[in-house]
């Protein structure tokens, strides 16, 4: 019986009998559905996203990521066939999603559709923009793991964010970060629940997407909506390792690098609840655009949070002295990995949420 595929133990030289391919068996639904999140994207030809264009795309933003033996790997699937206006479109949009996502408007959106991108066509284009950088992070943090030294030079300070004092739609929006609930808004129109078939509608219902905007965009692409879901709960909601606490943490460190507000709400208030340190969660969250982001945090968040916010950052800075740091605090390979794993995929829901629509502030919270 031949081997299950997995493209990023290959791409990083992982021994099967080593400690790290052991927590990644350990963390086999994250495993399993990062490589299921890949075949789908890269399985069967579409016309909406043509197969020959989702490898181009992606060999380009693994190389904008400076990853380079995933580039390798997406350009050998490659051929020359001149690409055209609408090809031209979504290049221009993958590089706004891999290098600065929060620049994303309405009208890059609007770009797409006048190019002849159909809905679906944008919300698999985005997705794969998206992936890639979760992709591409987590296999410099999985080499990190095997011991490859990066020579980039770390640096880990928040990112900018939007200021504009109201939604595309006229609803107040958020110029801060907050631990208040927020409402999100998109920019391109969700499926409408009725559209859905009934198999459909239970897919969606039994992970909670039915009534979110958000999901019901994602879900124009369901199968792939689908295995991100799997790798998401693979990632946070997995028992032993790292505190679920601390993966909430990662969470919103990549989202202060990407200045993804609606993100930090979410998963700032969730660290918050289950580490019961507000103060040290706030404190991150009032780091001002271009500060230190581990200032003034224990010597144990302040080492996590270095490591991901320059595993954050494009191309990722993160290094092994960085991870050394870590494991002088106490942290396992598996502790290692969850953080790995959390900081990368908050690279691919950042993109989508800050690219897709914008969040808003809700009239009850408001006063």
């Amino acid at each position: 019986m031949s081997q299950p595929v997995d493209l990023l133990a290959a791409l990083a030289d992982i021994d099967p009998a080593s400690e790290l391919a052991l927590a990644r068996n350990e963390r086999h639904a994250a495993t399993q559905h990062t490589q299921g999140s890949y075949e789908v994207l890269f399985g069967e030809d579409d016309a909406d996203l043509p197969l020959q264009w989702r490898f181009a795309l992606a060999a380009q933003v693994a190389d904008w990521h400076g990853a380079t033996r995933l580039q390798a790997h997406y350009q050998q699937q490659v051929n020359n066939k001149a690409h055209d206006a609408r090809f031209a479109a979504g290049h221009a949009f993958a590089e706004l999603l891999s290098l600065h996502p929060v620049d994303a408007a309405p009208k890059h959106i609007q770009n797409l559709q006048s190019a002849g991108w159909a809905p679906r066509g944008i919300v698999t284009l985005a997705q794969l923009i998206a992936f890639v950088s979760f992709q591409s992070r987590l296999l410099t943090g999985l080499r990190l793991l095997n011991g490859e030294q990066s020579d980039a030079q770390a640096h880990a300070v928040a990112g900018k964010w939007h200021d504009a004092p109201l939604t595309l739609s006229g609803q107040n929006a958020l110029t801060a970060f907050t631990q208040q609930e927020l409402g999100w808004e998109p920019w391109l129109a969700a499926k409408p629940l009725n559209e859905f078939t009934a198999d459909e509608q239970a897919t969606l219902k039994k992970n909670g997407h039915s009534d979110s905007d958000y999901f019901r965009l994602l879900a124009r692409h369901l199968p792939l909506l689908e295995q991100r879901t799997l790798t998401d709960k693979g990632i946070f909601y997995t028992a032993g390792g790292l505190p679920r606490a601390e993966r909430e943490l990662a969470a919103t460190v990549v989202s202060k690098v990407n200045g993804c507000i609606f993100c930090a709400s979410v998963h700032a208030r969730k660290a918050s609840q289950l580490s019961k340190d507000d103060a040290a969660v706030q404190k991150l969250l009032n780091v001002a655009p271009g500060a230190e982001l581990a200032h003034g945090q224990s010597p144990r968040w302040a080492a996590m949070i270095d490591l991901v916010a320059t595993l954050s950052i494009t191309p990722a800075a993160a290094s092994l002295q960085q991870v050394q740091t870590l494991r002088d605090q106490g942290f396992t390979t598996l502790e290692l990995l969850d953080v790995i794993q959390s900081a990368a995929f908050f690279a691919w829901a950042n993109r989508l949420m800050l690219t897709l629509g914008e969040p808003f502030l809700p009239e009850h919270s408001q006063g």
